[in-house]
């Protein structure tokens, strides 16, 4: 985890997921690549030739730099190897343009005004940002007041295509020094399978991904009504510190969650989410 691209738009959101940042970068020695994208208008984006319009972008610019360097003045940065990065946008996918010239190993986003994961990860600039990332995405939701990943819950749907999403999810438990706890979630609103399916399924998929079918003892069967109910129904009953799942890179996360989602669960879900793309 050498280097880690926090997304900053100014709000307290993003201050959570820098937070957040810092704490791993304290932990593990990581350089800190904190990301403003300005969005300026296209026209000024564009008129590259326009000697108004690039004196405007120019102002804008020392702008955004100026109030970045205003909200990195924190003093849970000090000691953390920085690297500021202002950079004109049009699309949300650029960050994984600056993860991939970078080098970088996490991002680190804050969400806004969402309560479950469906909410956090679909319909958003995170979701957009997950969509795009060939890199693991960290979700910071509220104030990470402790950051200590325990107990993290992996849940997939146990195809060959989440094969990669799971080992590099064991990678990043190793690295956090924690446990991984797989889940399968048997719903009316998913793939139900009779029992013997389910291990069936789990044991090939196992088989393939690492030949260790010793893992077998890591995986929680749990029956519930939707996928992310039962999801986290089990992160709440096992004391969780993060839910980490497997997405799709081209139709984003909405299939995942087809069906109706619990609000009384959902608004409950403070935990972080990190999302590994299929």
């Amino acid at each position: 985890m050498k280097k880690i691209i926090v997304p900053i738009d100014f709000s307290e959101h993003s201050e959570f997921a820098l937070e957040a940042a810092a704490n791993l970068a304290q932990k593990y020695g990581s350089e800190l690549i904190t990301l403003h994208m300005l969005e300026l208008s296209h026209a000024i984006i564009s008129a590259s030739s326009d000697s108004l319009t690039q004196e405007e972008s120019i102002y804008h610019l020392k702008l955004a730099a100026q109030k970045f360097e205003d909200f990195l003045d924190k003093p849970y940065l000090k000691g953390i190897e920085i690297t500021p990065i202002v950079k004109k946008f049009k699309v949300w996918s650029e960050i994984n343009d600056v993860a991939k010239e970078n080098d970088a190993s996490l991002i680190v986003m804050g969400s806004q005004g969402a309560s479950g994961i469906k909410e956090v990860l679909v319909g958003s600039n995170t979701e957009k940002v997950v969509r795009h990332s060939d890199i693991p995405v960290l979700v910071i939701k509220h104030n990470p007041i402790l950051l200590d990943f325990e107990n993290i819950v992996f849940a997939c749907d146990f195809t060959e295509e989440a094969i990669t999403p799971y080992l590099n999810a064991k990678i990043t438990a190793k690295k956090l020094k924690a446990k991984i706890h797989l889940v399968y979630v048997n719903s009316p609103d998913g793939n139900f399978k009779s029992s013997s399916e389910i291990d069936k399924t789990v044991a090939n998929f196992l088989k393939k991904a690492d030949g260790n079918l010793d893992s077998l003892s890591a995986v929680n069967v749990v029956c519930d009504y939707s996928v992310e109910k039962g999801i986290l129904n089990f992160a709440n009953v096992i004391g969780a510190d993060l839910i980490s799942i497997a997405t799709h890179g081209r139709t984003g996360l909405a299939h995942f969650f087809e069906g109706s989602i619990s609000e009384d669960i959902a608004n409950h879900s403070t935990l972080p989410v990190m999302t590994f793309r299929i």
